[in-house]
């Protein structure tokens, strides 16, 4: 069985050390997934990851198939998901480049294919997420940052929008008033997906910007966001190394 999934970004798949194994396309009754599944070895620990916005980052974020991604992972045998994800930081303790291991989220998408359990099978089921993150999960993630010196924030509320476009600053100041600390576009229905698939899930956000309105700017710029994501992601490679050090 394979443990441990990566959900994120281009890159992730180059952690220092990773062996990558083979890829592999899947099929799900939901249609393919956002691109091929890699395999990896890790001090003979065997890892995947998945590129949810596809292998050139081309499928935006309300255009995610997250059924077929959740299902294939799934499907192979994972037991546990660490989701990376870019996100505008709304509080000031959220500053560019900063990591976050959120507790809560708010889900403010529309129109998205967002459960399992549609009554085809001739009941409805209703998951439990009070807690929409797996505590272990997350213990385990804010040990790791611990022991590789990483300045994380723990906990917050992941405000997920629905994308593709930023955010105005009036709404961002209202999820600010919701008790938002971080906005991005792909938190939803992934972590509840990933609930009803019996998967524990648990996400580490990079902070790329200050959101819409923050620190007084005019505009988001595309480059600074570029700037301050590469940064963070330097620093989710050596958490990711971390976790996979530790892990039985």
């Amino acid at each position: 069985m394979i443990e441990l999934a990566i959900i994120g970004g281009t890159g992730l798949n180059t952690l220092e050390g990773i062996n990558i194994t083979k890829k592999r396309v899947m099929r799900t009754p939901y249609g393919e997934p956002s691109g091929p599944l890699t395999f990896g070895e890790y001090n003979n620990k065997e890892i995947v990851f998945l590129p949810r916005h596809g292998s050139g980052h081309t499928i935006p974020p309300h255009k995610i198939n997250y059924r077929a991604n959740i299902w294939a992972l799934k499907e192979i045998g994972v037991s546990e998901v660490i989701s990376i994800a870019a996100v505008g930081g709304i509080t000031k303790e959220l500053y560019p480049a900063r990591l976050a291991i959120p507790d809560q989220i708010i889900d403010y998408t529309w129109g998205r294919n967002n459960t399992f359990c549609e009554g085809a099978e001739g009941n409805v089921v209703h998951i439990d997420f009070t807690h929409p993150y797996d505590k272990n999960l997350r213990n385990r993630i804010i040990l790791a940052a611990k022991k590789a010196e990483i300045n994380i924030f723990k906990g917050g509320t992941y405000g997920a929008t629905q994308g593709p476009r930023l955010e105005t600053s009036a709404e961002i100041s209202r999820m600010e008033r919701d008790g938002c600390h971080v906005v991005g576009m792909t938190g939803m229905p992934e972590a509840a997906l990933a609930r009803e698939a019996g998967l524990a899930y648990a996400t580490c956000v990079v902070v790329a910007n200050h959101a819409a309105g923050k620190k007084g700017q005019e505009e988001i710029s595309m480059k600074e966001i570029e700037l301050h994501l590469k940064k963070g992601m330097e620093q989710v490679k050596l958490l990711l190394i971390e976790i996979l050090n530790d892990k039985e």
